[in-house]
C-alpha cells in the first residue's frame, strides 16, 4: 500500500535499512555470545519460575538499569549536529591559533543547541534562552566557545549561578516551577534586567535553533604571534534570519509536537538545507579596556557595535546529522577552559566560574575520562599524550609509557613555544559586591531604541503573563525595576497587571523588602 510522504526524521530506520546489504547480523550478547533464543525467558517450565543462569535476560536488563547516565544539571534537552568552520577572513593579526592560520582553512565542528531551565523531556519552544555551544576540532586540540543565543546573561558573579539556576527548577517542596522562586531572585538582582527583558522580548521563543544568533557573550583575550594582547568577543549571526514564534504557536507547539526544534534541525540537514552562520569577533585593546565607562568584563552589558564593530573572521556550516544521538549528543561535552594557544580567558567573572565548573559537571556526569570519548577527543591532535590514567573506562590508557612527570623514559614534554604572555593584575583580596554598576541604561537602550511599538506591547504582555503569578510584594519590586529602565514601561506593567486583578502600588511607597 502506498503512504503519505514522511519528512527524513520519520524515515530514518527506513533510511538505515537500505544500507544493509544481505542478511542481518547476527544477534549476540554484549561479550559477543550468539544468542539462540531472544523471545522468551530462561524458566522451569511455561509458567516459570526463573533460572538466575539466563545470562541474555541478565546482560540484557543490567544494562538497561544503567542506560540513562545524569542528565546535564543546566541545558538538558538539546539538538547536536556536524560541520565545519571556513576562515574567510585574516585576523592572524589578532590571534596566533591555528584555526585561524590562512583564508579557506576548514576545521571540523560540533555544535549543540538547547533550552537551559526544563528536563530532557520538555518542550522545545518554552520561553527560555538557548545554548549554542561548538566544539572545533583542531590540531591544536580542542577549542569549545560554549555560549548563548544572547550576548548577555543574567548575573556577572559565578557565585550567583547555583542559585539562578534553582529558581529556574522546580520548586523542592511542590515540584513545580515558581514564579515567586524567580522573580523573587530576579527582582533582588537588578542586573538581571537586561538579560530579562530579551527573555521576554520576541526573541525568547526562537522559531526553531536555525533562525536564531550565537555569541560567546563572554570577553576572552586573542594574542597573536608576537604575543601581544587584545580583548574579544565572539558573534555567530544566522544566515537563515532571525525568526521567533509568537506566544500562541509556541504554547500549540509544546502540546503537538515538544520537539519542534530538533526535528527542524535533523530534516533541515537531511534535506541538505544546511544551516549557516557568519561567525564575527569583536576587538578592544587593552587600553581602551582600563578607560572604558563601565567594566568591560561584566557579562550583563554589551559592547557597543558601533565603538567596536563586528569584523568578519568565516561561516559556520552544519551539514551532517548525529549518527547515534546518546554517542554524538548526550555525551557531547563542552568546557570553556578548553582553549587553544592564542586564546585565552579575560578576568571575566563569570568566565572564571565556568572554566572550572563544566568539566567538574563533566566528571560527575561522565566519569574523569569522558575526553577519552570518540566526540570529545582532540582527534586532529598528533597525539594525546599527558600523565592521566586509569579511573572509570579509560578508553586508551597510555600502555606502558611513565605515568609520572619528570621522568627519563620518554614521557611527553613541555612545549615552551605555547607559553602565553605574562599580565599584571594587581588589588586588594576582597568578595567585592557591584556598586553603582548602571543595570538599567543598555536595558533603556534595549526599550527605546532597539523594539519597535509593537514589540515593546509585546514585552509588557509577556512580562505581565508571567509576573501575575508571583506574591504582590515581589510583582511591585519587580515593576519598580522595570520603571528604573522607564516610566512608560513601569506604567504599561502596572496597568496590565491591574487589568488581571492584582492591586499594586508599585510606582508609588516602596513595598515592605
Amino acid at each position: 500500500m502506498s503512504h503519505p510522504a514522511r519528512d527524513p526524521a520519520s524515515e530514518q530506520l527506513n533510511e538505515y535499512k537500505k544500507t544493509l546489504k544481505g542478511e542481518p547480523f547476527v544477534l549476540l550478547t554484549a561479550n559477543g555470545v550468539p544468542i539462540a533464543e531472544k523471545k522468551a525467558s530462561l524458566t522451569v517450565g511455561p509458567r516459570g519460575p526463573m533460572l538466575l543462569q539466563d545470562y541474555v535476560y541478565l546482560d540484557e536488563m543490567s544494562h538497561f538499569d544503567r542506560e540513562r547516565i545524569p542528565e546535564r544539571v543546566v541545558h538538558a534537552k538539546g539538538a547536536g549536529a556536524f560541520g565545519y568552520f571556513e576562515v574567510t577572513h585574516d585576523i592572524t593579526k589578532y590571534s596566533k591559533a591555528k584555526v585561524f592560520s590562512s583564508i579557506g582553512k576548514k576545521t571540523p565542528i560540533a555544535v549543540r543547541f538547547s533550552t537551559v531551565g526544563g528536563e530532557s523531556g520538555s518542550a522545545d519552544t518554552v520561553r527560555d534562552p538557548r545554548g549554542f555551544a561548538l566544539k572545533f576540532y583542531t590540531e591544536e586540540g580542542i577549542w569549545d566557545l560554549v555560549g548563548n543565543n544572547t550576548p548577555i546573561f543574567f548575573i556577572k558573579d559565578p557565585l550567583f549561578f547555583p542559585s539562578f539556576i534553582h529558581t529556574q527548577k522546580r520548586n523542592p517542596a511542590t515540584h513545580l516551577k515558581d514564579a515567586d522562586m524567580f522573580w523573587d531572585f530576579i527582582s533582588l538582582r537588578p542586573e538581571t534586567t537586561h538579560q530579562v527583558m530579551f527573555l521576554f522580548s520576541d526573541r525568547g521563543i526562537p522559531d526553531g535553533h536555525r533562525h536564531m544568533n550565537g555569541y560567546g557573550s563572554h570577553t576572552f583575550k586573542l594574542i597573536n604571534s608576537k604575543n601581544e594582547m587584545v580583548y574579544c568577543k565572539f558573534h555567530y549571526k544566522t544566515n537563515q534570519g532571525i525568526k521567533n514564534l509568537p506566544v500562541e504557536k509556541a504554547n500549540e507547539l509544546s502540546a503537538s509536537d515538544p520537539d519542534y526544534s530538533i526535528r527542524d534541525l535533523y530534516n533541515a540537514i537531511a534535506k541538505k538545507q544546511y544551516p549557516s552562520y557568519t561567525f564575527y569577533i569583536q576587538v578592544m585593546t587593552v587600553d581602551q579596556a582600563k578607560t572604558f565607562r563601565w567594566n568591560p568584563f561584566d557579562l550583563t552589558k554589551v559592547w557597543p557595535h558601533k565603538e567596536y564593530p563586528l569584523i568578519p573572521v568565516g561561516k559556520l556550516v552544519f551539514d551532517r546529522n548525529p549518527e547515534n544521538y546518546f554517542a554524538d549528543v548526550e555525551q557531547l561535552a563542552f568546557d570553556p577552559a578548553h582553549m587553544v594557544p592564542g586564546i585565552e580567558p579575560s578576568p571575566d567573572k563569570m568566565l572564571q566560574g565556568r572554566l572550572f565548573a563544566y568539566a567538574d559537571t563533566h566528571r560527575h556526569r561522565l566519569g574523569p575520562n569522558h575526553l577519552q570519548l570518540p566526540v570529545n577527543c582532540p582527534y586532529k591532535a598528533i597525539s594525546t599524550m599527558h600523565y592521566q590514567r586509569d579511573g572509570n573506562m579509560p578508553i586508551y590508557n597510555h600502555g606502558g609509557a611513565p605515568n609520572y612527570f619528570p621522568n627519563s623514559f620518554s614521557g611527553p614534554r613541555e612545549c615552551p613555544a605555547v607559553r602565553s604572555p605574562p599580565f599584571q593584575a594587581s588589588g586588594d583580596i576582597d568578595r567585592y559586591d557591584p556598586q553603582d554598576e548602571d543595570d538599567f541604561g543598555q536595558a533603556t537602550t534595549f526599550w527605546k531604541k532597539t523594539l519597535d511599538e509593537p514589540a515593546r506591547q509585546r514585552l509588557v504582555e509577556n512580562l505581565v503573563g508571567s509576573l501575575r503569578n508571583a506574591s504582590a510584594f515581589i510583582v511591585e519590586r519587580a515593576v519598580r525595576n522595570f520603571a528604573r529602565v522607564d516610566v512608560d514601561l513601569g506604567q504599561r506593567l502596572t496597568d496590565g497587571l491591574r487589568k488581571c486583578g492584582m492591586q499594586i502600588n508599585a510606582l508609588g511607597k516602596s513595598a515592605n523588602l
